[in-house]
């Protein structure tokens, strides 16, 4: 195991973070952004029609009565996004086992029981929309949670906020969940009573990933030119102009490839725009399949950076293993580690225990989302152990603006964070390398904690080393 890096890069890059005018930094989020929160997904309730607030009044008031707290969780379980939730039926079968949920909930003197309705969002906007409502009008939740990228979170959120039902989000950039609610991430002072998030944001990507570069480029001597290859999405908006800013201040030239549309199939154009400006970094957050497809290309074309930092792509071993010996040595984003000493606050279990009972139980090595998707429940029980009725949507959302705990994700202040209703995770930097074991086990493909800039207390496990694809 490595020596753990004493982040050298890491508070001189966090300076320059701070050095750039918030302005030029976030311009981010234009109408394709917005567009994608606000299209049919009115945030205002003023929207709803007379006989939708009829349906939404009646549902509450006969859930007043009842005895079982209802939970919607909506992910993508299947569809282009789909490994993102791989780790979803082990989780649950962990949150359901837990005595809050198999017992209940105590709150306002009275015993509740706990049900969770699980839905598939099938990567698409449009079912996210409609499943949100769905459960909203017709289960009646009393509470949704939801994750993973903006096409599942965003819609949820929107339609969340447009029929009153408190919702809470994880792994999406909170400033594209802020847009596609209609705020402005420039401006991030309006409060959605109903949506709250937890995850990071473009500073965190930065943060993350540049001193990986200054690291590599110190090393290597490379041109400070990096690849933005951003589709025209929610994520590859905020990243094409938020993400630059960053990198800028810190010495780098920025070369785009265009917003694009996800899923295209030849990318000669843009892979040549990157070699003939010798781009020796590359940034990324397209559609899991659509970077699979660029990046054969590029090698086969021979760009080859020495760096690679992707975002939204190659998160997780299933995704890697499509690539094969490409994947080498490419580096992302980690949200959650078993390498942190985070512990559950729902039963005292330990990230790395949770990251053993996966392993031994599936097979796997262990999953971010395992993290993530854990923390969404342990918040849920914060808040709704701080209510005097569950079944009040209003109290139940005010109170998820107000959680301030620790547990699998570590801390989480939802009152402190860069937007109302925002709580701020610090990320680790990854790269996939071929072979190795972790606790005991090995695995074809292993993700070693390879920069801990943002977070001192995850152990560094691996060497940072020049891309080999």
């Amino acid at each position: 195991m490595a020596d753990q890096h004493d982040g050298t890069s890491g508070p001189e890059s966090g300076r320059r973070l701070g050095e750039i005018d918030r302005r030029n930094l976030l311009k981010l989020l234009g109408a394709g952004v917005l567009g994608a929160g606000a299209a049919g997904l009115a945030s205002d309730s003023a929207s709803a029609s007379p006989s939708t607030f009829r349906t939404m009044r009646s549902s509450r008031l006969s859930a007043a009565g009842s005895s079982t707290i209802k939970i919607g969780y909506i992910t993508p379980r299947t569809g282009a996004l789909a490994g993102f939730s791989e780790s979803d039926p082990f989780i649950l079968g962990k949150i359901r086992a837990t005595t809050q949920f198999a017992k209940g909930l105590k709150i306002g003197g009275k015993h509740y029981s706990v049900s969770i309705k699980v839905v598939d969002s099938q990567s698409t906007s449009n079912r996210a929309s409609q499943v949100a409502q769905q459960l909203a009008l017709s289960t009646k939740v009393d509470l949704i949670l939801t994750s993973s990228a903006p096409e599942t979170t965003n819609p949820v959120a929107a339609a969340a906020q447009q029929y009153h039902v408190p919702c809470l989000a994880t792994v999406v950039p909170w400033e594209s969940w802020y847009a596609g609610l209609g705020g402005d991430p420039l401006k991030p002072t309006k409060s959605y009573e109903y949506c709250t998030v937890f995850f990071f944001g473009l500073p965190q990507f930065a943060g993350c990933f540049l001193p990986m570069w200054d690291r590599i480029q110190k090393e290597t001597k490379a041109d400070k030119v990096f690849a933005g290859m951003y589709p025209n999405d929610a994520d590859g908006n905020a990243f094409r102009d938020g993400f630059p800013p960053f990198a800028e201040a810190a010495g780098y030239k920025f070369v785009t490839g265009g917003a694009f549309t996800d899923g295209t199939t030849t990318y000669s154009s843009m892979i040549e725009n990157f070699k003939s400006h010798n781009c020796a970094f590359f940034s990324n957050c397209p559609l899991p399949p659509t970077f699979n497809t660029f990046w054969k290309q590029a090698i086969t074309q021979d760009y080859k950076p020495v760096l690679a930092t992707v975002a939204k792509v190659l998160l997780f071993a299933s995704t890697v293993k499509a690539l094969g010996n490409l994947a080498t040595n490419i580096a992302t984003d980690a949200w959650w580690s078993p390498f942190a000493p985070h512990k559950s606050s729902l039963t005292g279990q330990t990230g790395q225990e949770l990251a053993i009972e996966w392993q031994n139980s599936t097979g796997n090595i262990w999953w971010q989302s395992l993290g993530s998707s854990y923390s969404l429940f342990e918040v849920a029980v914060e808040a709704f152990n701080s209510v005097s009725t569950p079944h009040d949507h209003s109290e139940v959302a005010s109170a998820l603006h107000k959680v301030n705990y620790t547990g699998m994700c570590g801390p989480i202040d939802f009152a402190k964070g860069p937007a109302p209703g925002v709580g701020i995770i610090e990320p680790v930097g990854i790269q996939w390398k071929s072979g190795g074991k972790v606790f005991g086990k090995k695995f074809p493909w292993v993700p070693e904690i390879v920069d801990n800039s943002l977070n001192k207390e995850t152990k560094i496990t691996g060497d940072l080393v020049v891309g080999s694809y």
